[in-house]
């Protein structure tokens, strides 16, 4: 529903954007050079050759020059904010072949619902039919992981970890629609970032 009503607001203000007589304004040379010299987000992160906790303090680097909101949880987890969203990433760098970036989410599971066969159903059922991730019961049921991991070699385009942020977040919301309502007050996603 927010997604529905924030796509309606933006395609408002397109709108409005492209109806708007177009006025002509002097740029001020002082703030054209200082849009010049203004750091630029990276596109590319190199991560090859590297241990995993020098990768996961340069991919946490690069996440804040893009402008996310990340946080280094651990010398090799870096939490990052994605939409309403958080994920954390742990980089897996391999010195003789495929490098990966761990993608991880993270869901409570309400007491009454942990022990409950359903839920084992649930969840088999999900990694049967679903490939966009894995999903994996912990501590006793009360824990649902949900698994992804974006391979590379060397090195990994910002771009290519915000789309696969974005089919997994599109992944999980198809999964949610379909389960039953008042399942949302039984599981809730764990917060990474406080």
């Amino acid at each position: 529903m927010k997604t529905i009503l924030f796509s309606a607001g933006l395609l408002g203000l397109i709108a409005c954007a492209t109806t708007v007589p177009s006025q002509t304004t002097a740029i001020n040379p002082a703030s054209a050079q200082e849009a010049v010299s203004a750091p630029v987000a990276p596109k590319v992160v190199e991560l090859g050759g590297m241990t995993n906790e020098a990768a996961a303090q340069r991919l946490y680097q690069a996440l804040l020059n893009a402008n996310y909101l990340a946080t280094l949880v651990s010398p090799t987890k870096v939490a990052v904010q994605f939409g309403n969203n958080q994920f954390l990433l742990e980089p897996s760098i391999n010195s003789a072949g495929i490098d990966r970036i761990l993608m991880n989410r993270f869901y409570a599971v309400h007491p009454q619902l942990q022990a409950s066969p359903e839920l084992l159903v649930v969840i088999g059922t999900l990694n049967q039919n679903l490939n966009f991730a894995k999903f994996v019961l912990r501590d006793q049921g009360a824990v649902i992981q949900v698994q992804g991991v974006v391979t590379f070699a060397e090195r990994v385009e910002i771009e290519e970890l915000r789309r696969f942020m974005l089919w997994t977040n599109n992944g999980l919301a198809q999964v949610a629609q379909s389960l039953p309502e008042g399942v949302d007050q039984l599981i809730r996603p764990i917060p990474l970032i406080p």
